[in-house]
């Protein structure tokens, strides 16, 4: 009787391609499926990697760029129970070691590009078996198995006792100050947010969805390409989130659909192809990840004129969108992040856990069958971000007269100068108002008298010139005095990682104090 009502991620894929067989599925490079082909692909890569002894509940780690290959594990492990970790591939050996160590992983696939760093990073783990992918047999480290020879013959979906409330994948938070969480979200809670995303960003079975950003990322991985998969979409994968990958892409696959986070959309903005490429096809831009400058906004809306854009807002332990500004709310509500997804509640609350009033900043707190079940082997950490029965975001926020959500600052971002906060993001809005500015990033550094300096990290548009002091008077016309830059540094690229966030612990460490009263 359980497997009449299950909706898991493996039979989400077995619905879709029995009742769109023949659409298009997935597209990488030179290899093209169906949605039959695809889930013919996956069923025998499961029953391969069950005659590898990867059971329901077992750990497999993946650590792999964008690819088919990448694709075909994540649904294949999820028809036979087994657990997907996905590892961030700009991890160093100790990282990669932490979380295949913390996760009990006992299988890791890994593309050849970061075999070296996952021959000493599996040292110590609970690893048996490493799947080699996109290698010849002649070309796998000793012991390691090629990719080609997992799947097995039989094509015919795995019979395994599976439930909705099974745990399909255990996604590791960025560290900030300790060690990164493993983030426990199971099939429910994945799929209730699927639902969300189809209906909020209206991704549909006509869509031609580029995956340009990182998979083993949540937002690419749960927020496009899953849902995607639900309502039959074409996914175009794409290995490297570059405007001289992109561009090309979107025109030679007439793409309708595309995510990425502001730092790319500025990339894409200042590319040399921007101007020269057909886009006529793209319809629908999502931005998210982090804040999208409303001067940025605004020449999106010039330059793409035909493109809804809509900002999605979330963390990894809602699986992981929470919140959504549509396309009718971008110019009237610019800069905010909306209000509530379908099936999401969210507050913005005070210290003591009240909603906060209209204008004051409080802390997002979120109730939703998206979330989290936990964070694994960690209940200290579980109970402190369950407190109170919310779940606590660790972002600042305002709400308005009419409920529309603004996110200030994470808390670890907001700067305490002279005993005043001051919201990196406000003075990151302001700083490009300048027209000089391509990027810019706020952060507060130790100082001997102020305790932290506001500093500004400025990347100039190519062939522009821009000083410190117009940077610093133009603040000064429009802020007030505690929240101007006390100095402002010039680079020619803000450090990212591949989701394009912008890294403030590396340049608050590069910078290092201010010495100057």
């Amino acid at each position: 009787m359980k497997t009449l009502r299950r909706h898991t991620l493996g039979d989400l894929l077995r619905r879709t391609a029995a009742r769109t067989p023949a659409r298009p599925a997935v597209v990488h490079g030179d290899v093209s499926w169906t949605y039959a082909e695809f889930d013919r692909v996956c069923n025998r890569l499961a029953h391969g990697l069950a005659a590898l002894g990867l059971r329901r509940g077992d750990r497999l780690a993946l650590l792999s760029r964008n690819s088919h290959q990448f694709v075909a594990i994540r649904f294949a492990v999820a028809r036979l129970g087994a657990v997907l970790v996905p590892v961030n591939f700009m991890l160093t050996v100790e990282e990669v070691a932490y979380v295949l160590g913390h996760s009990g992983a006992r299988l890791l696939c890994v593309e050849d590009e970061f075999a070296p760093v996952a021959r000493d990073a599996v040292t110590g783990t609970a690893v048996e078996t490493v799947i080699c992918l996109g290698g010849e047999a002649s070309e796998a480290p000793a012991g390691w198995i090629p990719f080609d020879e997992v799947s097995s013959a039989d094509d015919q979906e795995p019979v395994v006792d599976l439930d909705t409330g099974d745990l399909a994948q255990i996604i590791y938070t960025s560290g900030t100050e300790s060690r990164p969480k493993g983030a426990m979200l199971t099939h429910d809670a994945i799929i209730w947010q699927y639902v969300s995303c189809i209906i909020d960003a209206e991704i549909g079975a006509d869509d031609v969805l580029l995956h340009a950003l990182p998979l083993y990322h949540c937002a690419q991985l749960d927020v496009f390409l899953g849902p995607g998969v639900y309502v039959g979409a074409r996914n175009v994968i794409v290995t490297h989130a570059q405007p001289a990958v992109i561009l090309p892409m979107i025109a030679r696959h007439q793409v309708t659909s595309f995510f990425a986070p502001p730092t790319v959309w500025i990339a894409l903005l200042r590319s040399p192809l921007f101007d020269q490429t057909d886009l006529s096809s793209l319809r629908k831009g999502y931005y998210g990840a982090a804040i999208m400058p409303v001067e940025v906004l605004g020449e999106l809306g010039r330059r793409l004129p035909n493109v809804r854009f809509w900002n999605l807002y979330g963390q990894t332990e809602i699986a992981p969108l929470a919140t959504v500004l549509k396309p009718e709310d971008q110019i009237r509500k610019a800069g905010s992040a909306g209000h509530p997804t379908l099936n999401v509640e969210t507050r913005v609350v005070d210290d003591a856990g009240h909603p906060v009033v209209p204008g004051a900043i409080g802390e997002i707190v979120h109730r939703s069958p998206h979330l989290l079940q936990g964070y694994y082997e960690d209940p200290g950490r579980t109970a402190t971000a369950f407190e109170g029965e919310w779940f606590h975001s660790g972002d600042l926020a305002t709400v308005d007269d009419e409920g529309y959500i603004t996110v200030v600052d994470r808390k670890k971002d907001m700067i305490k100068t002279g005993g005043e906060n001051v919201a990196s993001r406000e003075v990151e809005e302001t700083i490009y108002g300048v027209e000089s500015v391509s990027e810019v990033a706020v952060v507060g550094v130790p100082h001997p008298y102020w305790i932290e300096a506001v500093v500004a990290v400025v990347v100039r548009r190519a062939d522009q010139t821009l000083t410190e002091a117009e940077v610093i008077a133009h603040c000064q016309a429009h802020l007030a005095g505690f929240k101007v830059p006390k100095r402002v540094v010039f680079l020619d690229a803000l450090p990212k990682n591949p989701s394009g966030k912008v890294l403030k612990r590396e340049l608050r460490l590069s910078l290092g104090p201010e010495s100057e009263v």
